[in-house]
């Protein structure tokens, strides 16, 4: 057979071959539970917070300080999908921010949800930029973070996931803080009886302001606030949130000495199951609605 013909054959059942895996990986992605997932990936010093709902809807919670968050979302996402419907920025130091940057020029991003907060820093700037270049080239959808919005992943009956921003109270967009760890936005994630609750690094004392306010903070799971600081976590915020597991985001022999034994020993003392990614790596949480457990 001439050498034009086998590689015209050779090329036809490479194609074959090719479309198969397509067809397969994309039945294999369909035939997941429907179920809500919720992972804390590993990146480190940081957070990033990847939430999956039986929809296939995708939300991006922070990036962590590096590159790695982009390895962790091509083990979660399929190949062919470039997509991610909402990105939320808690705040903007580094070990948040870094890694956002680099998701915003891998992916695109249907909405984009953050408080406005500036600072005087390299990694922001560059921020602002690429997110307004998002909103002009791409149509995504900026807002700001103000307590009371909801986001329905869904139809907003109950019976779908659903975001509540719980704080700021405040509208903070363009006030400068030299330290912005009290301006996180913090999110209720609620699934029919289940819920999840993600701090960002709120201190203390917007832990009291939650409390003084009676805001609702019940649930299954917590994102313990500033990599397990002792700065957050306190005792009364932890038994009014009365979470079965809490994640501690957190970075291998990290120099601010996280987390705490004061805050390992609070949620000790409530019998609360405790993760961490320096020990645990990536941890994946799902929820049917009414049961939560961690997905090995």
């Amino acid at each position: 057979m001439p050498d034009k013909k086998i590689k015209f054959v050779f090329g036809i059942l490479l194609s074959l071959f090719v479309f198969n895996i397509l067809v397969w990986s994309a039945i294999l992605n369909l035939s997941k539970s429907r179920v809500l997932e919720v992972t804390f990936f590993d990146v480190g010093q940081g957070d990033a917070i990847f939430i999956e709902t039986s929809k296939r809807q995708q939300i991006l919670i922070d990036g962590g300080p590096s590159s790695v968050v982009l390895e962790k979302l091509g083990k979660e996402m399929p190949f062919w999908d470039r997509t991610i419907d909402l990105v939320v920025l808690t705040h903007p130091e580094k070990d948040h921010l870094q890694g956002l940057i680099l998701v915003l020029k891998k992916y695109k991003v249907e909405n984009i949800l953050w408080t406005g907060v500036i600072r005087d820093t390299s990694e922001f700037q560059e921020w602002q930029k690429l997110i307004k270049e998002k909103e002009a080239r791409e149509g995504a959808k900026i807002t700001i973070a103000k307590a009371g919005q909801k986001i329905c992943l869904g139809i907003c009956s109950g019976s779908y996931p659903e975001l509540d921003v719980l704080f700021p109270f405040d509208d903070l967009e363009n006030q400068n803080f030299k330290d912005s760890n009290d301006t996180s936005i913090i999110l209720r994630l609620s699934y029919k009886n289940s819920a999840f609750l993600f701090t960002g690094d709120a201190s203390k004392s917007v832990e009291k302001k939650l409390l003084e306010k009676g805001i609702g903070i019940d649930s299954d799971v917590l994102k313990v606030g500033h990599h397990g600081s002792k700065t957050s976590s306190g005792e009364n915020f932890v038994a009014e949130v009365s979470p079965e597991i809490a994640i501690i985001s957190v970075g291998k022999d990290n120099k601010y000495g996280h987390p705490t034994q004061e805050v390992l020993d609070t949620l000790k003392n409530y019998g609360i199951k405790i993760f961490k990614t320096d020990e645990d790596g990536d941890v994946k949480i799902i929820s049917n609605g009414t049961n939560i457990i961690r997905k090995q």
